[in-house]
């Protein structure tokens, strides 16, 4: 499993500056902040530190600013929900203001961590890639994980080696190439995986099924091929729910008829969730699952016609009694979407991230905190 420094190994902080990498990239609308989540989870940490004498000062992205400052992407309404939080807790602004931070510009970090002592890494969601704020400043500075980092390196380092059996992953989205090299990670350590969602159709296609105008990678066909004979077991929907010539998504009204499918359909038919059969078949391997890894909607959950799939997935891992993993993206948006996150174990802060950790069993920012990037 993977290992990181703790925030005990930090030592004394009593009058030392800390500088917080966080990940407070949250939802806005019209400058809003609508969802708080991730201001929330770097709570512990900032705590713990303030709580030992330290002065925080903490830091993170938001959106897409490419690399020079743009009021839409400002850090002004998370700041001001920081100081209702964690009054006395400072925040810079965007730093991807600055383009040395997607490059990793040495003369930024060095900017970065000037008249720090300490540095913490809290965001997780943003580790698996080797920017400035992630993998600079524990080159120059004593380092270790945040609480929040620390628990999703414990959960997912943990599936790749401790995860109790049998262990079956539930895998969804639009592309099969998006995942390929997360499928065959995971299939050296899960017992069976679970494929639905648009990636689900490279598969069908792949076992001589006409998909009709669903989602379809022919250049992954025989790529899916390979993976369909090898000895893994994989459970690929038996039934879908398609949307008919006319139809468009997320667009009820613009006409086009529903209906339930096999796995053959005709032209200018497009499957978009899996059906009933499936979802009741799935249902049964995820009951009996004692570990569930679950990263993907079922179909296309947004609309309103095609959430069943995810719904009946999503219900079916939160009664589960075993020990679950919903790994950040789409996956955690429909855990909350139909009211089960309460009822995961570990809903991961990151998407990206949470794959890449379980396909290569380590990422750049955590490979930073060890002293151990090179890049």
């Amino acid at each position: 499993m993977t290992t990181v420094p703790q925030l005990e190994d930090l030592g004394d902080l009593n009058g030392r500056r800390v500088l917080v990498r966080a990940d407070f990239n949250v939802p806005l609308e019209d400058g809003v902040i609508t969802d708080d989540l991730r201001i929330k989870s770097a709570l512990p940490t900032i705590k713990w530190l303030v709580d030992q004498g330290a002065s925080v000062t903490t830091c993170s992205h938001l959106g897409r600013p490419k690399g020079e400052p743009n009021p839409a992407f400002s850090m002004d309404p998370v700041r001001a929900r920081l100081a209702e939080l964690a009054p006395g807790v400072e925040l810079m602004e965007n730093l991807r203001f600055n383009p040395g931070e997607t490059s990793n510009d040495p003369a930024f970090v060095s900017e970065l961590i000037n008249g720090f002592d300490a540095y913490v890494n809290d965001a997780f969601g943003a580790s698996h890639r080797a920017h400035a704020s992630i993998v600079g400043p524990p080159q120059h500075l004593p380092s270790a994980a945040g609480r929040l980092l620390a628990r999703e390196v414990e959960v997912l380092g943990g599936l790749r080696t401790n995860a109790k059996r049998p262990f079956v992953a539930i895998l969804g989205g639009a592309k099969v190439s998006d995942k390929l090299a997360v499928i065959e990670a995971l299939l050296e350590s899960v017992d069976s995986i679970i494929i639905g969602g648009g990636m689900a159709y490279t598969f069908l296609a792949a076992k001589g099924h006409n998909v009709g105008s669903s989602l379809l990678e022919e250049d992954m066909i025989d790529t899916a091929k390979r993976l369909l004979d090898s000895d893994a077991t994989i459970y690929l929907p038996s039934d879908n729910f398609a949307l008919g010539p006319g139809g468009k998504i997320g667009d009820p009204s613009a006409g086009g008829e529903v209906r339930p499918v096999g796995n053959d359909m005709s032209e200018g038919w497009m499957g978009l969730d899996i059906g009933p059969g499936s979802a009741a078949e799935f249902c049964d391997v995820i009951l009996d699952a004692r570990t569930v890894l679950w990263n993907g909607p079922m179909g296309v959950f947004e609309d309103p016609r095609f959430e069943a799939g995810t719904r009946t997935v999503a219900e079916a891992v939160g009664q589960t009694h075993g020990f679950t993993v919903v790994g950040g993206g789409d996956s955690a948006a429909a855990a909350k979407q139909f009211g089960v996150a309460a009822d995961i174990d570990h809903v991961s802060t990151g998407g990206g991230a949470s794959l890449e950790l379980i396909e290569k069993g380590d990422l750049p920012g955590l490979a930073a905190l060890r002293g151990e990037f090179s890049g």
